[in-house]
């Protein structure tokens, strides 16, 4: 029976396994990440780093892992060319793609889709010291992305954004079994917004990302997962402490370590 584990590595960090065998890591932000206990050093094999955006919370330490694993970047235009200024070669290191696109790397297709968010690239993300007076520079977008695997599993990460209506039409188009979504309520959709995209999605289960006290945006699971069974009531709420994993097996799920 196809499978997927998921483990939420810490705020909106994720690592993926299909049971073809890839490993996935999804804006992997380790070091300094106060949610996560993984760190760069301890990651000894990674094939595809996918990131939504230039954000440190997000972008973190995308480019470290792909270049200590040899990973491919899939990333939006701008994210990729500063991949290649990190030393990843355009085009085959670092796999560029926008909303509206899709890339096959590693036998797993990446569709880019739109989200609503700030855009900006962290200061500290370009080669070198900080300039004094550094700024967030100008991102191409913020993306969320369609992950469908050789397995026949479809899992969508929405990205850090608000809630939007087109989010029906992803669901109708790409069909995905799981969705990730951040309900923190400050620099994304909240609990209430975070119900109704998971009504319009209708995966099978949702899981929340991008809240808690540890970043200071805190969250009450139990009463989206409350909101989510009375709007989509085929859809379960999945909530995972930072180093937990939930594998999604054909319509089925199990939490575990």
């Amino acid at each position: 029976m196809p499978s997927i584990k998921i483990t939420l590595l810490g705020h909106a960090s994720f690592r993926l396994e299909p049971d073809t065998g890839e490993v996935i890591y999804f804006d992997p932000w380790l070091d300094g990440n106060p949610a996560c206990s993984l760190r760069v050093a301890d990651v000894e094999a990674a094939d595809v780093v996918i990131v939504t955006h230039g954000h440190d919370d997000h972008v973190g330490d995308a480019f470290a892992v792909c270049k200590q694993t040899g990973a491919t970047f899939v990333g939006n235009y701008e994210l990729c060319l500063t991949a290649a200024k990190n030393g990843l070669e355009m085009g085959t290191q670092a796999v560029p793609l926008n909303p509206g696109g899709t890339v096959e790397v590693k036998g797993i297709r990446v569709t880019a889709t739109q989200a609503f968010h700030s855009l900006s690239m962290s200061p500290n993300q370009a080669l070198g010291p900080e300039p004094e007076e550094a700024y967030f520079r100008p991102d191409g977008a913020v993306c969320g992305m369609v992950m469908a695997f050789g397995n026949g599993i479809t899992v969508y990460d929405t990205a850090d954004t608000t809630v939007f209506s087109d989010m029906q039409l992803i669901g109708q188009m790409y069909g995905p079994q799981v969705a990730i979504l951040p309900v923190g309520g400050l620099y994304t959709m909240g609990i209430r917004e975070g119900a109704r995209a998971a009504s319009l999605i209708r995966p099978d289960i949702v899981i929340p990302c991008h809240y808690g006290e540890a970043v200071g945006q805190p969250a009450d699971i139990d009463a989206l997962s409350d909101a989510v069974a009375f709007l989509s009531p085929n859809t379960q709420v999945v909530k995972l402490d930072p180093g937990q994993s939930v594998t999604y097996r054909a319509s089925h799920f199990e939490v575990g370590t």
